[in-house]
């Protein structure tokens, strides 16, 4: 399963009983958790995903409700006696901050805590089933977006054939990457009578705060789901341009531009109380486009 749940879909302040911005990707087995807004936790337990799954932290940039969420979160993992290490991406500022908070409270952690600086563009994480990449965005701070990769062989393996050709169990892993099999006698099975071409690999690609930023469209490209801030009707264009930030026809252009599958919007203003327009101004530039709504799951 390669799927996106949205904890906060709201921007600098909770409002109308939506929570700012913070959300899980599952990933197969592995729940990694993208920004860590205000109400985070409370919306990990409200929405039943559990926080010892989560292995990977991820934050964007420094503003409030990006990261307010996470000290609360990181203090209640180890008071329910998390022991697996965490690792979080973030900021190099965001060390000093987490360090002094846990200074002057006397907090001792059960768990260790790996963090890595954003730094520079590429690859941040490189496991078996999965990578995450950093690109830079355009606010009025440092901030960053994520590119989550699935990894797959390029081979599936027909078990079923490969029995009938008495192929080894050991050998099934180099079926899959596409070689062929060579019997003892010096018979050699085509990789093909064997195995099926793989489904494409998935990518999920989520655009943190930023203005209309086309310099992103590259590494973003053929996305199979996009999230992108779009925190203002496009009535207020100049103000989006302003603060740093997106209107939905700007996201809505992104994703046509890079040839997105699907569009999810969110970060929405609390200057809104209704979010159909949204909805309705995003859907006639990129048709394929979704709300991030809370507690809803979607799938890569």
């Amino acid at each position: 399963m390669f799927a996106v749940t949205i904890l906060g879909n709201n921007s600098a302040t909770p409002a109308y009983g939506r929570f700012p911005t913070a959300q899980v990707v599952t990933i197969h087995e592995h729940q990694i958790l993208i920004d860590c807004g205000e109400a985070a936790q409370m919306q990990l337990a409200k929405y039943k995903i559990r926080r010892r799954k989560i292995n990977h932290i991820l934050i964007s940039h420094l503003h409030g409700d990006h990261y307010y969420g996470l000290i609360g979160l990181l203090t209640s993992m180890g008071l329910l006696g998390r022991d697996t290490d965490l690792h979080l991406y973030a900021p190099a500022e965001l060390e000093k901050i987490i360090e002094a908070q846990f200074a002057v409270s006397n907090i001792t952690m059960t768990y260790k805590i790996h963090f890595h600086a954003l730094e520079k563009e590429g690859l941040i994480v490189d496991e078996n089933k999965f990578s995450i990449s950093c690109f830079k965005v355009k606010h009025s701070i440092a901030c960053w977006g994520f590119l989550i990769e699935e990894k797959k062989p390029p081979r599936k393996l027909d078990k079923e054939k490969a029995l009938a050709y008495n192929i080894p169990a050991a050998y099934y892993n180099a079926l899959k990457e596409g070689n062929d099999y060579t019997t003892k006698e010096g018979d050699v099975i085509k990789n093909e009578l064997v195995t099926l071409p793989n489904t494409p690999v998935k990518k999920y690609a989520y655009c943190a705060d930023t203005i209309f930023f086309e310099e992103i469209i590259p590494t973003i490209k053929n996305v199979h789901l996009l999230y992108h801030e779009a925190t203002y009707l496009k009535d207020l264009k100049e103000k989006a341009t302003q603060y740093f930030h997106s209107t939905t026809e700007q996201a809505a252009t992104i994703a046509k531009l890079s040839n997105a599958k699907k569009l999810l919007i969110g970060h929405f203003s609390s200057r809104y109380e209704k979010l159909d327009e949204f909805l309705t101004e995003a859907k006639a530039v990129f048709n394929n486009t979704d709300l991030a709504i809370e507690g809803v799951t979607y799938i890569v």
